[in-house]
């Protein structure tokens, strides 16, 4: 029985391989072994990429949140504390965009907050 070689199997693999590092600098994008480590390096740094993203977005709102609290005369955390208390669930991308679009409508908050502290 004729051997069966596993060439076309691995260009294929190598081909997969070479096509996901294309546009990298110098030998990375042209030589198999060094884009196989390109490749896996890059994977690792977009998973980790993937949970940064979301930690910058939360710093993001909070920045917002914390600045149009000093406008009205509060801090991050009062603020927080005082809707919780009022009983506002309201999570901090929501809070940041209305402390953006509508100033009037997060001062009422500051309000609500401020009165469920007392």
């Amino acid at each position: 029985m004729a051997r069966i070689k596993g060439a076309m199997m691995t260009r294929k693999r190598r081909n997969k391989t070479l096509k996901l590092a294309k546009g990298y600098y110098g030998s990375k994008s042209r030589l198999f072994k060094t884009a196989k480590q390109a490749v896996m390096k890059s994977g690792q740094y977009a998973y980790i990429g993937r949970k940064q993203k979301k930690r910058e977005f939360r710093k993001l709102w909070i920045t917002r949140i914390s600045a149009a609290c000093k406008m009205n005369g509060m801090n991050y955390s009062t603020f927080i504390n005082g809707l919780n208390k009022a009983g506002v669930s309201l999570n901090r991308k929501m809070l940041s965009e209305i402390a953006i679009s509508d100033p009037a409508a997060f001062t009422a908050l500051t309000e609500q907050a401020k009165a469920a502290l007392k």
